[in-house]
């Protein structure tokens, strides 16, 4: 039986994992804003090395592992304060909560909920379906995206989902930083100034991406 102490570590741990994952995958996917020729060649030129590459598969695991971890406990923490009356994660400092500190567990269904969205219309496709070719022989993972960013109520849910994603990484950080103990006056500040800046980038950036496929494409 893992302890309060111990599920929190855990949060943590698998929480700044999947936060430094989705600097990787912001950075890769910036290819989307190359001119449309280049990027279609590029992205899934690079796609294709991510998907033969050994040590970007194992990564890939612990990818799976870490999301299906933190949703677990996520929902484990989530019930067992409700039971107890209190708030996820409540500010036991006696500072005032904000509203998304007490509902990351909404938060964070809904970024599952988009996960799973997420991974049906790419990453199976690109697995397990059967994607066309590009002029050089590479699966078509470009065109499998700019083919859902033309749907508007998929933008909307994409754009609705990194605002969500933005409040969960901006407490989920806030709290790892306090769970390693970095809680210092003389840094928390600078801490959750780059915590929030961190949060807004990603989350601003990807949600900019399906936008300009959607007016560039269509």
């Amino acid at each position: 039986m893992l302890t309060t102490l111990s599920r929190k570590m855990l949060m943590c741990l698998t929480g700044l994992f999947l936060s430094f994952f989705l600097l990787i995958h912001f950075l890769g996917n910036l290819q989307l804003f190359l001119p449309q020729e280049q990027a279609h060649l590029q992205f899934n030129a690079y796609s294709h090395f991510l998907s033969g590459n050994i040590v970007i598969k194992i990564v890939s695991y612990v990818l799976y592992i870490s999301i299906a971890l933190h949703a677990l406990d996520g929902l484990i923490i989530t019930l067992k304060n409700k039971k107890s009356g209190g708030n996820y994660q409540s500010d036991r400092r006696g500072r005032a909560s904000k509203w998304y500190s007490r509902n990351m567990g909404i938060l964070g269904t809904l970024l599952l909920i988009f996960l799973v969205i997420h991974f049906q219309n790419f990453w199976y496709v690109y697995k397990f379906g059967t994607p066309p070719l590009d002029e050089n022989g590479n699966k078509d993972l470009y065109i499998l995206v700019i083919t859902v960013f033309k749907e508007w109520w998929y933008v909307l849910i994409y754009i609705l989902s990194m605002i969500a994603l933005c409040y969960h990484l901006i407490h989920g950080i806030y709290s790892a930083i306090r769970t390693l103990g970095l809680y210092h006056p003389k840094f928390v500040k600078w801490f959750k100034t780059i915590g929030i800046a961190y949060s807004v980038i990603i989350s601003l950036g990807f949600a900019l991406m399906p936008i300009y496929v959607f007016f560039t494409a269509n």
